[in-house]
């Protein structure tokens, strides 16, 4: 009897991990739009998130992710753009954030370069607005530190957002870029 006790315990054990992101790293999130006349960026380390699966291998079986960024610490390096894009663009008094929620749909290790290619599938919320996104990203890790990667569009008018005038004849483009870069550490049930 003890014999089938002890199968049952260890059979349900989970090969689960979960990785935060890293609050003292050097995270980053960067949306670069262009206009007829400069490109401009902005930028924001303001990164809340996690990864977490319960397969054998890393992001098999049951898995999420999630990434929030907080809307109004976005820097362009211009104070009155920055309130602009805050007060009239985002409308951040009534959504201050934005966020993704998805699955990895695919992953490949590289074995030579040592790491994952990934594509994760899910939903980007912006503005009010939730649409479904397909997002490809880079995942390394290295001990107990994880690196994510990702470069991918967004189009304004997806999430019910004009794109604003720099000046009365200069519109921003449509197209937004995003580079991220997340750094995560693994979750441990003794840190708490």
């Amino acid at each position: 009897m003890k014999f089938i006790f002890i199968f049952l315990l260890i059979s349900n054990i989970s090969f689960a991990s979960e990785w935060n992101i890293s609050k003292k790293a050097d995270n980053l999130v960067k949306f670069t739009s262009s206009t007829s006349l400069l490109d401009f960026e902005g930028t924001t380390n303001n990164v809340d998130g996690y990864i977490y699966w319960d397969g054998s291998e890393a992001f098999t079986g049951k898995n999420e992710v999630y990434f929030e960024v907080y809307l109004n610490s976005v820097k362009t390096g211009n104070g009155k753009r920055d309130r602009d894009m805050r007060e009239d663009v985002l409308e951040t008094q009534k959504w201050s954030i934005t966020y993704f929620k998805g699955n990895f749909k695919q992953v490949e290790k590289k074995e030579n370069q040592n790491y994952y290619s990934v594509i994760l599938v899910g939903k980007m919320f912006l503005h009010g607005i939730e649409n479904e996104m397909v997002i490809p990203g880079k995942i390394t890790i290295d001990e107990n530190l994880m690196t994510v990667e990702s470069n991918y569009s967004i189009f304004l008018k997806n999430f019910n957002i004009e794109a604003p005038s720099l000046l009365a004849f200069v519109k921003v483009a449509e197209e937004i870029k995003l580079d991220l870069k997340f750094y995560l550490k693994q979750h441990r049930e003794d840190n708490n």
